[in-house]
């Protein structure tokens, strides 16, 4: 990383606690970051995170050997388990890091695959933009389909028969379900048992729900029982994913960019913004800002 923009703060070691995606300041998804986990077990990574018991923390890691300032591997895990990729996270990771020693470049190698990360200063603030490892796409199951309708209490008729459902991929899986209205999307509430038994057995992260206000401003929520939280403020990886999907099934034409506002329904608003590639096989890029909160 490069050094600008550096700033006094606590050691590098213990766990920080970010806001990520926060609107100047308030709402986000707060995420822990531990910047040395070096010499860490799995165990104490997991107990970590459920002690912290946000949606996931973060935990870098360097590799025997590995000399370069700004390459790391990154661990991710919720109260209850591991997972591959978390874009709030990363954002939360990249900002930290850059209050420390700089703004910069960032690889990150995750268990998705590697993950590239840049952070400038925009408005007096550190913001980040992950870049996702390339998105995939694919059906769903009319059983699995029906089976998570029927967890959330949805009716088919109050999908949009314009964002069909489907499985979308930037790192993790998640069903993408489009609202036709959003007040269907604001009545969340859900059988949190039922939705995350079939979610943890299809290893799906987060449920994707979302309602189109615009050709490029969406709004979305996303429940993440298989991580023990009922509903994520704001979900990165989730957002990569659906910006993939939007590219896939040509409903938008890149270059584009579209911006995601999700947590309103549950006091915490964030803003997500997404750049999608006219590449079919690049990443999708994912930015925002993160805001330190007490400890």
């Amino acid at each position: 990383m490069t050094t600008t923009e550096a700033s006094e703060s606590e050691p590098l070691t213990g766990v920080l606690r970010y806001a990520a995606f926060d609107v100047a300041g308030r709402g986000g998804n707060p995420a822990g970051v531990v910047l040395d986990a070096t010499g860490m077990s799995e165990a104490h990574m997991l107990r970590i995170a459920a002690e912290v018991g946000f949606s996931e923390t973060a935990f870098l890691l360097r590799d025997p050997g590995e000399t370069a300032a700004d390459r790391f591997r990154v661990r991710y895990f919720s109260p209850l388990a591991e997972v591959d990729f978390c874009g709030h996270a990363t954002i939360a990771t990249a900002v930290a890091l850059a209050e420390r020693g700089g703004t910069g470049e960032l690889m990150l190698a995750t268990r998705a695959g590697e993950v590239s990360v840049r952070t400038d200063i925009q408005n007096g603030r550190v913001r980040a933009t992950l870049t996702s490892v390339p998105p995939s796409l694919r059906q769903v199951a009319d059983t699995d389909l029906d089976a998570a309708l029927a967890a959330l209490g949805w009716d088919p008729a109050e999908l949009d028969p314009a964002l069909p459902p489907r499985i979308a991929n930037a790192g993790n899986d998640h069903l993408v379900l489009g609202a036709a209205t959003r007040s269907r999307l604001a009545e969340l509430d859900y059988d949190q048992r039922a939705l995350g038994a079939l979610m943890a057995d299809r290893g799906w992260t987060t449920v994707h729900l979302v309602w189109r206000e615009s050709a490029t401003v969406f709004h979305a929520r996303d429940p993440f029982p298989p991580g023990g939280v009922f509903e994520d403020p704001a979900t990165g990886a989730a957002a990569a994913a659906f910006g993939g999907y939007l590219r896939n099934l040509r409903l938008v034409d890149p270059p584009a960019t579209i911006h995601i506002r999700q947590g309103e329904d549950m006091g915490r608003p964030s803003d997500l913004h997404v750049g999608i590639s006219a590449d079919p096989g690049a990443g999708i890029a994912v930015s925002g800002t993160a805001a330190a909160m007490p400890d």
